[in-house]
Order: structure tokens, then sequence, then C-alpha cells
């Protein structure tokens, strides 16, 4: 072995050999043998593998070595040595464990076989991942935060769920592996959405294709997995969050679908019912989607009924009828309304005369009274657990009345258990009725007073207690002692022959304190009585095991001490205790009376602030209602004045200023700039004229000089310099005519247009009368005017461009004027309303105005009065004048009198 360790830590680079030495240390260590070697030399080989394996990981470094080697990608290399270190595993577990816990990225390094696309490696690294998780929750926690969950769940999903081999197989024990007992992981499982993806697992079908060996191990480890996440050993509150999660994500309606199917295989439909009661267990959403499940029959029947049909069947298998009364048990477990389902279906009221349907209550009594004792027990069971901490059904189940035989007067359920109870039938019939009579007496004044109203009920019960009977017997025994205890402890002494001490009495001289304590203890002394206090399903090998329940076996532990404490108490003691329980009572109810006017009070409260906030959000709406209404008031108020302005102006500027502002298209604008440019052109002329005039003053000047000089000069004599001048001014003068000739036929242009302008403007006149412009100013415009026409013809063109692009957006406008026109006719309404309270307004005014000088009238004939009785009104007619003078002023302006009003 040493050799074989030093090739792997020297030989690196030659894969060949380090695959050769793998297999050998795994042959040497592995005891995967042949099936014909006998079980002695198979014990010798386990052996040897176990030393072998110790001498190995005796130095870690060499497990460490072999972590190292599986990181090699080589065949040759990492499918050997994945089964080396399954085999140290399998040999050595713990040990190893341990290795490969310290050693750096140890778990990490063997997750990465789950990725290997060769299916070998990948295969047999799910089984070397099986050994490492086993019995080690720091491990299970490392491979499940390496996404060990995701890669599973895909390779199941790949391989065909429930239909692929025996690698789903492999997944699914090391998924178990993962969850069981791991309350961490399973809210990781839970958190990672994992459950929702077990759901496609279960959609099996009715067509049933078939059902292979593989097939029904994959559904059976599946329905297990289930079972994992919500057994009733994990923490409530994780059962409870994983309940609810199977519900909403229809888990639950897939597994009923398999539980209503035809053609499913018998352990598959009880591993089924098991893990329907799991999930069900304690949730009431499920509890209650449970009971809205009807079988696929006609007329459909609810599956509880169809599922107790089968659990009192003698001729059904008995592990399915246990799963059948496991999965009732979680049905009515802390379900109040189940229960009270359960019970109304024995009360006379509910019965249905016409015997069409039957009832999950008339099923469980035809059990509690058949001749199978199988079916006794488990209808006293089911029935022990609709009234488990219920005591209103403990005292509805008192109404039952039972038609024994025909001619006969009915008779009571509680009577007709005690009849058989005499009878002296089998010991698992009388232990499952005893069970069903103490858990409805227990807690339950008014039951034990109708137990105790038949007179043979006590006789009966003290002579099974005194007898000295066998071991078999010790068991009837012990539940008849208890049950009488529980007859005394919760005895309200109403009948005077059964009170509390004279039963006590009754014990002491018949049975004995000791005696009667002695046979109580039969009970939990029982060696089955342990086996089923231990989980909550029953779970037996054969029928004659099934003897106690779970749920009674909480009530035995609850009562065995108290009874015995009851059985030895005084008579004054017990006067004290009933005392001290009167006043605990009338505490309890004064208490609880205050706590339903608290929790009244506190609906009221609750419901006082609902409508206070209700009534402040319709307030802020009305008052935003408010707002926006007076606003909008406000701005048709201020659309309406100016409309008003402007019909006013339009009024007081239509005319001629109007239509010569825009004569020919033209704006005021280009007006004011036309009459600039007129202004210039005037100016320009004048400046020509001006000059016109010096030039002609020059020229007089220079012909009268000229004159002059010839009629002096006599003689020949000329300079060159004259004659310059001469011609220089000769040019000067021509130029000074042709432009003199242009100027004036522009000035004749000029007024020709202008005598046409005239013309026209007369005609324009008489429409329209023009302030403030001269003719001079006119005729200007009119010249300028033409001038431009041109210009403009210019420009329509460009506009023409321009008012295909506004047509486009006319189109736009015009739908924006559609939707306007609505709120348009709203303010043309409000705009009415507005005038016509104007109009109000004013004639309201024009009535106070005439009130008023009516009142003056008045006010004046009233002082001539008293001036002609002589009564003296000389200061107050001062007054009276200066008020007068005052009201004149007033009344020019109406809007003062009627503020005054």
């Amino acid at each position: 072995m040493e050799h074989l360790i030093h090739v792997l830590q020297t030989d690196r680079s030659d894969s060949e050999i380090i695959g050769y030495a793998l297999d050998t240390l795994y042959n040497i260590i592995s005891n995967d043998e042949e099936e014909e070697v006998e079980e002695n030399s198979t014990r010798q080989s386990e052996d040897l593998g176990s030393q072998f394996t110790e001498i190995f990981i005796k130095q870690q470094e060499n497990v460490t070595l072999l972590l190292s080697l599986l990181e090699e990608f080589d065949f040759h290399v990492r499918w050997p040595g994945v089964k080396l270190l399954t085999s140290l595993l399998k040999q050595l577990g713990p040990q190893v464990q341990q290795i490969i816990l310290v050693s750096p990225m140890g778990v990490s390094r063997l997750m990465d076989l789950l990725a290997d696309s060769r299916e070998v490696i990948r295969n047999d690294g799910v089984l070397l991942l099986q050994a490492l998780t086993r019995s080690n929750g720091a491990i299970q926690k490392i491979v499940a935060f390496e996404n060990a969950f995701e890669r599973l769940l895909d390779i199941i999903t790949e391989e065909g769920s429930s239909d692929g081999g025996i690698v789903v197989e492999d997944c699914l024990l090391l998924l178990q592996n993962l969850l069981k007992n791991n309350n961490s992981n399973q809210n990781f499982f839970k958190e990672g959405s994992y459950i929702q993806r077990m759901k496609p697992w279960f959609e099996v079908g009715d067509e049933n294709s078939g059902w292979s060996a593989q097939k029904v191990t994959n559904l059976h480890l599946m329905l297990q997995l289930v079972r994992v996440l919500v057994s009733p050993t994990n923490p409530p509150g994780a059962t409870s969050s994983c309940q609810k999660a199977m519900f909403q994500c229809g888990l639950l309606q897939q597994l009923c679908t398999i539980l209503m199917a035809t053609g499913v295989p018998a352990d598959i439909l009880t591993e089924t019912i098991n893990t329907v009661s799991e999930v069900i267990r304690g949730c009431q959403v499920n509890q209650d989607y449970f009971a809205s499940v009807n079988a696929p029959s006609n007329p459909p029947r609810p599956a509880i009924v169809v599922l107790l049909m089968s659990m009192v069947n003698e001729r059904q298998p008995f592990v399915l009828r246990c799963a059948v009364l496991y999965c009732f048990q979680c049905f009515l477990y802390k379900n109040q309304k189940g229960q009270g389902e359960i019970v109304s279906t024995l009360l006379p009221s509910t019965i249905d005369a016409t015997g069409n349907s039957v009832s999950a209550g008339q099923l469980l009594c035809g059990g509690l009274f058949s001749t199978d004792s199988l079916s006794n027990w488990c209808a006293a069971v089911a029935l022990a657990h609709a009234l488990q901490e219920n005591a209103t059904q403990k005292e509805q189940l008192l109404r039952v009345q039972l038609a024994t035989s025909i001619g006969n007067p009915p008779v009571s359920l509680l009577q007709q258990c005690t009849n058989i109870l005499s009878q002296g039938s089998k010991i698992q019939t009388r232990v499952g009725l005893l069970m069903l009579l103490c858990t409805w007496l227990s807690n339950c004044p008014i039951a034990v007073t109708h137990f105790l109203h038949n007179s043979a009920n006590v006789p009966f019960l003290t002579g099974q207690i005194a007898e000295n009977l066998g071991e078999e017997e010790q068991l009837v025994q012990g539940l008849c002692a208890l049950l009488l205890g529980i007859s005394i402890y919760f005895n309200d002494n109403s009948l005077e022959s059964y009170m509390k001490e004279k039963l006590k009495q009754l014990i002491e001289k018949r049975i004995g304190k000791e005696n009667f304590i002695e046979k109580l203890g039969f009970i939990s002394k029982h060696e089955l009585y342990s086996r089923a206090s231990q989980k909550p399903q029953p779970n037996f090998p054969s029928p004659e095991y099934m003897i106690f329940d779970h749920e009674f076996t909480k009530l035995v532990k609850e009562l065995e001490g108290v009874i015995t404490k009851a059985i030895y108490k005084s008579s004054e003691e017990d006067k004290k205790e009933e005392e001290v329980k009167k006043t605990l009572e009338q505490h309890d109810n004064i208490v609880t009376h205050y706590k339903n006017m608290i929790r009244e009070q506190d609906l009221q409260l609750e419901e006082l602030r609902q409508q206070v906030s209700t009534l402040k959000c319709q307030n802020e709406q009305l008052q935003t209602a408010v707002t926006q209404q007076v606003s909008q008031i406000q701005q048709h108020k201020d659309q309406y004045n100016l409309l008003k302005i402007q019909l006013g102006k339009d009024n007081q500027h239509q005319g001629s200023y109007s239509e010569g502002a825009q004569m020919n298209g033209i704006q005021p604008e280009e007006i004011s700039r036309l009459r600039e440019e007129i202004e210039e052109l005037k100016r320009n002329r004048e400046l020509l004229q001006s000059q016109l005039t010096e030039k002609d003053s020059v020229i007089e000047n220079l012909k009268s000089s000229q004159t002059s000089g010839t009629n002096e000069q006599s003689s020949a004599i000329a300079s060159a310099r004259d004659f310059e001048e001469v011609a220089e001014l000769k040019q000067e003068l021509a130029t000074l005519k042709s432009q003199l000739n242009s100027q004036s036929v522009e000035i004749t242009k000029l007024q020709t247009e202008k005598q046409e302008l005239l013309q026209k403007t007369e005609a324009f006149a008489k429409s329209a009368e023009v302030q403030g412009e001269s003719e001079t100013v006119i005729a200007t415009k009119t010249t300028d005017v033409e001038g431009r026409l041109s210009a403009l013809l210019q420009e329509t063109k460009e506009l023409k461009n321009e008012i295909k692009a506004l047509s486009e957006e006319r189109t736009a406008i015009k739908e924006q004027l559609d939707s306007s026109n609505s709120t348009i006719a709203i303010l043309q309404t409000e705009k009415d309303k507005l005038e016509l309270e104007i109009t109000d307004s004013k004639k309201e005014q024009d009535d106070l105005l005439v009130l008023l000088a009516d009142q003056d009238q008045k006010i004046l004939s009233l002082k001539n009065k008293l001036k002609d009785l002589g009564h003296p009104v000389e200061e107050e007619d001062e007054l009276e004048s200066g008020d007068q003078e005052d009201e004149d002023d007033e009344s020019e302006d109406p809007g003062k009198d009627l503020d005054r009003i």
C-alpha cells in the first residue's frame, strides 16, 4: 500500500499508472464480491476492507491526495478515484467524513462531479455523495449550499422523473439524506422554491401505461421526500410553511388526484394516503380543501367517505386500513370545523332518510358495531379523534340515538358502547370502546353525568377492576380504572347516588385504593403503550399489535397523576378544591366577559376608525372637487369679463380703422413702414429741387458774365480755362436736365396715380372715415402699395408652400377643436348663466333704486308734516340736505348704491 500511495504522490503526470494504482487500492478495500461467495468469506472480507481502510486513512494526507486527484478530468483517473473514495466512506464513514470536512474545499471538489458530462462519473458521484452525507449534518448543509438541490432536480428531470431509471432513485435517496432531520436544509429547500418543482413528478395521469418496478420505487421515494418536509417531528413553523407552499403550488391537489385514480398499485396508494395525511395535518386550509375533494363516482362522493369505506372493510389490506385511519386522524387534528361536520352526520336532523347516500358518521357507527374487531377499534379511535379537545362535540354526541332492533326503543350511542363492553367481546374491541369512552368523558361533566345515570355502568367497572384475571385482561382492567377515575375527577356531583365521595368509598370497599392505583398503572407499563406514544402514525406490523392510539397515550399521561391525587383526597380537600374551582370559574367568567367586551369594543373602534378614514377620504375628495369647481367658475368669470371687454372694444373700433388697417391685406406695421419710405422720397425730391434751382442760378450768372466779357474784351484773346469751365458746365447742365426730365416723368406718373387713388379714396371714404390722414399721405401710401404688390405676389408663392404645411397642422388642430367643442359648449352654457345672473342683478339694482327713491319721497313728506305740525327740524334739515347731496352723488353710480345696501 505504501508503494501504491508513493505512485499516487510521485507519478501525477502519468495518468495511466495513476489509474491502475487507484483501481488496485479500490480492489483491496472494496467488498463488492460475487454472489457465489459464502457469508463467512464475506464477513472476513469486510473485516479486511475496514482494516485496509484504517491503514489508508491513518495518514490524513492520503485522503487529501485522493481529493486532489479527483480534480483531474482524465476519465482513467477520476472514475477509479470516485469509486475508491466511495468505498472508503462505506467502510469507515464518520472518520473519512471528518477528514473531508476539515480539508480545504474538500466538499466543493466532490460537488463538481455532479456537473461532469460523462454519465458514469456523474452517477457514481451521486453514490459518493450519498455515502458522504449519511448522518452528518455539517456536510449536509455544505452540500445543500453548494447548489446540490438545483443539480439533483435537473438530473431527475433529465432522466424522466418517475419514469426514469436507477439514477433517479439514487438522486432521491441523496435528497432524503440532505433533508431528513435537517431543519436548515428544509428551510433552504422551501425558500429556494424547489417544492414547486416536485409537482410534475406526480403527474402520472389515468392512462396507466404501466407501473414498472423501478417506477413504483421512484414514486415511493418521491412521496417519502414530500413526507420528510411535512413530518410531524419537524418544528411546527417549518411544517406549516411547507404545507402552505404545497397547497399553493398545486402539489396537494396532484396527490389527491393520485388518491382518487384507478389502477394505482396498492403500496403507492397507501404511501400516497400517508403523504396526504401529513400534508393536511394541522393546516386548516389544506384540511378544508381535502374535505371538498370528491371521488370520480356517480353520484360523486366525498373522498373522506370513500376512504372510510375502505377502513371499515375487512377485505382491504391491513396497511391500507391503517393509512386511512391516519388520514382521518390528520384531517381532524386541530380542526374543530371538521370535527363538527363529522359529528353532525350522526345527529338525527342531518341523517338522510332516503338512504341514498352514506355519511361518514354512519360508516363509523357501522364499523363500531361490526363483527370485525379491527373495524371496531379503527371506528372507535376515529370517533374519539372527532371529540378530541372539543367539549361542544362531546355534548352533541350525547344526542345520537341508535335503533338496535325492530320494536325496541332507540338507545343512545353512549349506552350502546357500554352494552357492548358488558357483553364480553374481543380485547381489541373492548380496548377501542374504552379509549372512546375515556376521551368522551374527559373534561365533559355532562357526559360523566349521562354515563353515571345508567346504574349498571359503575358496578360493571368495579367488578372488572376487582377481579384477578390473566395478563391479557390486565390492560382492560387498567382502562376500566381510568374510566372510573375520570368519572370521579370530572364529576359535578349532580347525581346524589354517584357523588365523588360515594364513588371513592365504593372503590375503598370493593377494590381498595392501592389496588385501584396499581391497576391504573397497567396502562403505561404495557409494552405497546410506549411504542404508540412515539409517533402519531399508527404503524403496526400486524392487527394484534393495534391496541393503543397516539393521542390516547397523551391523555393517559395527563390524567394518571391527577386521578391518583383525586382518589387519595379527603372530602374536606374536595370541598376546598370545589370552592377554589368555583371561584376560579367565576373569575374566568368575569375575565372572559371583559375580554368579550374589549373584543367588541375593539371591533366597534376598528369600524369607527374605518368610517372616519372613509369620511376623511370623502371629505378630501369633496374639498378638491369644490376647489376645482371654484377655480373653474373663476376662470369662466375671467373669460366672461374678457369677452365683455373684447366685445366693447370691437363695438368702439368697428368701422374705418379696422378696414383701413387691413386694406388690400396689409397690416398696420407695414403701413407705418410705408409712411416712413414715403417721407424719405419726399425729402429726396425736395433736395433734388433745391439742387436744380442752384444750378439754374449758376447758369444765369455764367450767362451774364459771358455777355459782359464779350462787351469788355474787344480783343480776340480768350483763355482756354474759361472754355474748359464752360464745357464742364454744359455737361453738368445736360446731366441736370436729364435728371430733371426723369424726375418730371416720375412726378407726372405719380400725379396720375395720385388722381386715380384720389378717386378710389373718395369712393372708399363714403363707407369708412379715416381719421388723421391727409390726402397727400393717402396718395403716397397708395403709390407705395402698388410698388409692393409685385413683391407681395412673390411672397404669396412662398406662402402657398407654407399653407400646404399649415393645412396638415390644421387637420390636427381640427381634431383638438372637436375635442374642445364640448368644453366650449359647457363654457357657453356657463356664460349664459352668468349673463342671466348679471341681468338679474341689474334688475335687482333698478328695483332697489326705485325703493330708495320712494323712501326719499316718504322722508320728505314726513318732514313736511313735521314742519306743518310746528316741530323744529332745522339741524336735521341741514343734515338731510347733506345726505341728499351724497345720495344724489351716489345715485349717479348705481354700483355704489348697491354696495351701500
